[in-house]
């Protein structure tokens, strides 16, 4: 679904009847979906038939029916497509409605007009929804999270550390598909009556003065976006906000570090210097905010995440499990004591659930005392002083594309799609405006030859498999991969060679020649 008020509607209905649901992120692609129909099971597909991206009016039934054919080839049937229109009583989509299996929304809505439908009694424990994230493995993680404790976390979170009240108007300029939308667009907010503002597009579109436009007319108090944004708006429109009468009382960012240069023209350009800002860090698992500062009670710092909220109890250790007490020193950060916003298991692989974040730190693993099973954040993070995080970034294979959180090894699994491909390996590269963008470095089979139609045709394969969001910033067609003796491909070399970094020792590599080869092509490029 893409963000329009159906998609609330959606969630809510389903919330009502005790139905689990899984929102997906309108700009994957057919492929991706229909992973995420696979492993939950679903059998009933709810989307629009068109939304609106940059002026553009795009067909998104066809993305729909190409999921469920991919779906019913691995073996899941979906029996219904519910199609909700993007002009009622007007097609949009140029794609047919197949008969006894779609069905539109807002025609079926007429037929029970006026009619209450009782909600049904869920326990605290019962599945909510799903939230499908990338892992290092592959395949898309289901993330199960529960009814009373993630509603109660995300409404703790939206009261008193976003300092929403119910006449507050307040807008997260996150998309919905995504974790941030589900507890800070809708459940959060909601849950504390407070207004919630929905926009279809991109914030830069038409114009750079599109947020500030918005903020102006629908009296926005509250503001809550992610760096990349922030980094998008302060390049091509740094004093587009100064041309708008709005006042922000609180300012969030999340997703991804903020620079503490950008954090600076957060708060004296957007904020006008009358905002609190909070540098929220939390993860898809955690259902709300793991650290930050609050509002009125701890002072703000450019470019770190801040304590642990209440009731979250950080703690840093090594690679051995040592907790690291020394300021600024990295390790990895992981939180010491359960929370009601955690979720409950990995859909259909508890023990993945366990191995992914609890194995690696656990003291007995036949004990049932939480002490002994500290939940591992799978992030980098130093801390200071004065008990502030900085959180660095991830630890596993896991780059965040404008706060979109893509694997490598999902985008290499794409890659070997392509038939002419042999091997694939993905290295983040920083920047300006999203953060991090992957470079893909690919090996070719024997007796193909690299050309620029070749390395287009790879990255369209990622494209149609992921989606745009998983674009390359550059497809590397090399002779071979740097690589241990053991056949291990050695990514740290690939990403130094990017970064313009020191590769380090490489003599004891396999072929430490095809080292020179690769810096002499970015070097060239």
């Amino acid at each position: 679904m893409p963000m329009s008020a159906e998609l609330p509607i959606t969630m809510l209905a389903c919330a009502r009847l005790g139905v689990i649901h899984s929102v997906v992120f309108g700009g994957f692609s057919s492929s991706a979906s229909a992973d995420r129909i696979v492993d939950s099971q679903s059998r009933v597909l709810i989307v629009m038939d068109a939304y609106y991206r940059s002026g553009k009016l795009f067909d998104h039934k066809i993305n729909a029916d190409e999921a469920v054919r991919i779906a019913v080839d691995q073996g899941q049937i979906v029996d219904k497509v519910l199609v909700w229109q993007r002009y009622p009583g007007k097609n949009s989509s140029g794609t047919p409605m197949k008969e006894t299996r779609d069905y539109f929304v807002n025609k079926e809505l007429k037929n029970s007009y006026g009619a209450r439908v009782e909600p049904e009694q869920m326990l605290s424990e019962d599945p909510l929804f799903l939230m499908y994230k990338s892992g290092n493995t592959g395949k898309p993680k289901g993330c199960q999270h529960s009814t009373g404790g993630y509603l109660a976390y995300v409404t703790a979170m939206s009261k008193y550390i976003q300092d929403i009240h119910p006449e507050d108007v307040y807008w997260c300029m996150a998309d919905i598909g995504w974790i941030t939308g589900h507890s800070f667009i809708v459940y959060g907010p909601l849950a504390l009556c407070a207004s919630t503002v929905i926009y279809e597009g991109v914030p830069t579109y038409p114009d750079p003065g599109r947020s500030w436009r918005i903020a102006q007319e629908l009296d926005v108090n509250i503001f809550h976006t992610a760096p990349t944004a922030i980094r998008a708006l302060r390049k091509f429109g740094h004093d587009e906000s100064a041309k708008y009468n709005y006042h922000f009382k609180h300012m969030t960012t999340v997703g991804e570090p903020i620079e503490p240069a950008v954090w600076k023209w957060y708060e004296s350009v957007v904020g006008k210097g009358e905002a609190i800002i909070v540098d929220t860090y939390w993860q898809t698992e955690t259902g709300g905010f793991l650290c930050s500062t609050t509002p009125g009670i701890k002072p703000m710092k450019p470019g770190s995440a801040g304590p642990g909220v209440p009731g979250i109890h950080p703690i840093i250790f090594d690679e051995n499990g040592i907790e690291v007490t020394e300021p600024g020193i990295a390790g990895n950060i992981c939180i010491q004591n359960p929370w009601p916003g955690c979720f409950q298991t990995i859909w259909g692989d508890r023990d993945r659930f366990v191995d992914t974040y609890f194995a690696r730190y656990c003291k007995d693993p036949k004990s049932k005392d939480w002490r002994d099973w500290p939940y591992l954040t799978g992030d980098a993070a130093t801390m200071s002083e004065d008990g502030y995080y900085r959180i660095l970034g991830r630890i596993d294979d896991v780059i965040n594309v404008s706060g979109h959180r893509l694997g490598t090894k999902e985008i290499e699994s794409a890659a070997l799609v392509a038939d002419e491909v042999a091997e694939a390996a993905v290295v983040p590269v920083n920047h300006e405006i999203k953060g991090k963008e992957p470079d893909l470095y690919i090996a070719l089979k024997p007796g193909i030859e690299p050309t620029e139609e070749l390395a287009k045709k790879i990255s369209d394969v990622v494209c149609e498999q992921i989606g745009k969001i998983a674009k390359p910033r550059k497809v590397w067609l090399v002779p071979d991969m740097p690589k241990t003796r053991s056949g291990k491909i050695m990514r740290r070399v690939l990403g130094a060679i990017l970064n313009k970094k020191d590769v380090g020792d490489v003599m004891t590599l396999a072929n430490p020649e095809v080292v020179e080869i690769i810096k002499e092509m970015v070097d060239k490029s």
